[in-house]
């Protein structure tokens, strides 16, 4: 059964649009526990929206797994790892986190209520409400 994801990432540090360019990226660097088994709960063919954080603070797009967790080789202990993500779809409208949190479905995601999480799990409802909002 397909599972959806959000995850997060600085428009500064790697943005959409180098994304889409690069075609595909090993989703590397997380370190926290959570995140991290969220990353070892993650299948191939399961979908992720992509949220800039920081600057912009909205979904932008949609991406999919494309490779299973594996050993993060930007780690410098064992233990971490990371999936291949490739980019699916720009979203045509982006969706701000002012609407996030005054959406009667979307403000119950982990974005909101465990906002430092990396990589969180999302409801089928979240995530089709999320392609809803974004067209």
């Amino acid at each position: 059964m397909k599972q959806y994801w959000l995850v997060k990432q600085e428009p500064d540090a790697y943005s959409w649009e180098q994304f889409l360019k690069d075609k595909k990226t090993d989703w590397t660097g997380v370190r926290n526990f959570q995140a991290r088994n969220n990353l070892r709960a993650m299948k191939k063919g399961d979908q992720a929206l992509y949220y800039h954080s920081n600057t912009g603070k909205e979904i932008v797009g949609v991406a999919e797994v494309s490779r299973e967790a594996f050993p993060d080789p930007t780690a410098t202990e064992a233990g971490w790892d990371c999936v291949e993500l490739k980019p699916v779809k720009t979203l045509k409208r982006t969706v701000p986190l002012e609407t996030i949190k005054t959406d009667k479905i979307l403000k119950e995601t982990a974005l909101i209520k465990q906002s430092r999480l990396s990589v969180m799990p999302l409801t089928p409802a979240q995530f089709a409400r999320a392609l809803e909002l974004g067209k």
